[in-house]
């Protein structure tokens, strides 16, 4: 079985994991430096408050913590990728605490060691492209996967959110304390998306400007109704308690129809999943039964190639299917 197997596995193995160990190297570095730019503009801030005369009107760019802004040197590369400006974002939806510099270092920094080690397993120019592509996009896909797994527990527990500050409203209290009421009596990462909600008004962002960023950061069509409902009523006025129970009621209905949906898919889903695993599962069976028959593919160019362009279509094939059963409501 070792015959069938590239000779060159293990130097290409010490390959990645030396450059893995550069990049991550290399990430906490810049997060290093970035805590330490970040304490002292912090420092720097606290000490132009002290000076602040009494009269003077606070601003939300004077009282709310500096934004980090992107890198010099990233501009014209965000520029190129596609959907480059939104990695931010992307990384604080995710509930991640990365700068984009460290996240494009680890992203490039894969690709390298994917194409190294695949340039020297194969000699052929295709599989380490392949290589390097899918080392490109792996932090990617890690990062929209915790995106994904947070907006649904945050989906989860919004109607209920909803409630909650329709009877604090209800009750007598102000809008920012049913906000406060929300964020102490919920879960992360509700609570938290709420407290963070109620600290930007607590310290001078008006009430547009910080339910807005809460669209932003969580992208679900029942948090813009929320947010769009909130700043309607603030406008032309209404009761606003009688309106958020309204919107608990329509997020619950789109859930349950949103299950609904996820049940009359889920043969498409099995679909999807069998026709990825097929193949795999069938190869080893063989490879099992007859290693000499199926011994082409990993020692002979052309079977390398067709195994890199099967790869290939598989995952066209299940993405496809995956795009298919998505249906929006």
């Amino acid at each position: 079985m070792t015959d069938l197997l590239p000779t060159n596995w293990l130097p290409a193995l010490l390959v990645f994991v030396a450059v893995g160990l550069a990049v991550v190297s290399v990430a906490f570095l810049i997060e290093s430096m970035r805590e330490v730019r970040k304490r002292r503009d912090f420092r720097r801030q606290l000490s132009s408050a002290t000076t602040r005369t009494e009269n003077a009107t606070p601003t939300a760019g004077s009282v709310m913590l500096p934004q980090e802004e992107t890198q010099r040197w990233l501009e014209p590369l965000l520029a190129v990728l596609p959907q480059g400006r939104d990695l931010g974002l992307l990384l604080a939806q995710a509930d991640l605490d990365w700068s984009v510099g460290s996240f494009l270092t680890i992203c490039f920094g894969l690709a390298v060691a994917f194409g190294v080690s695949g340039m020297v397993v194969s000699q052929g120019p295709l599989p380490p492209v392949l290589a390097a592509v899918f080392g490109f996009m792996l932090p990617f896909i890690y990062v929209r996967r915790l995106k994904k797994k947070r907006i649904a527990a945050f989906e989860e527990e919004f109607p209920e959110a909803v409630d909650l500050l329709g009877r604090s409203i209800r009750a007598g209290h102000a809008f920012a304390t049913g906000l406060k009421v929300v964020a102490e009596e919920s879960e992360d990462p509700l609570g938290k998306e709420f407290r963070q909600v109620f600290e930007e008004q607590r310290f001078g962002l008006s009430v547009e400007d910080s339910m807005l960023g809460l669209a932003d950061r969580i992208d679900l069509i029942d948090v813009r109704i929320f947010v769009t409902a909130i700043l309607v009523q603030r406008e032309v006025g209404g009761n606003l308690a009688e309106i958020l129970d309204k919107i608990a009621y329509t997020v619950r209905e789109r859930f349950m129809l949103q299950r609904q949906v996820r049940v009359y898919t889920a043969q498409g889903r099995l679909t999807g999943y069998l026709l990825a695993g097929l193949p795999i599962g069938v190869g080893s069976m063989i490879y099992m039964l007859n290693p000499e028959y199926m011994s082409i593919l990993f020692t002979e160019p052309m079977g390398r190639l067709m195994i890199a362009g099967a790869v290939v279509l598989q995952v066209i094939g299940f993405f496809a299917i995956r795009r298919i059963i998505d249906i929006e409501i």
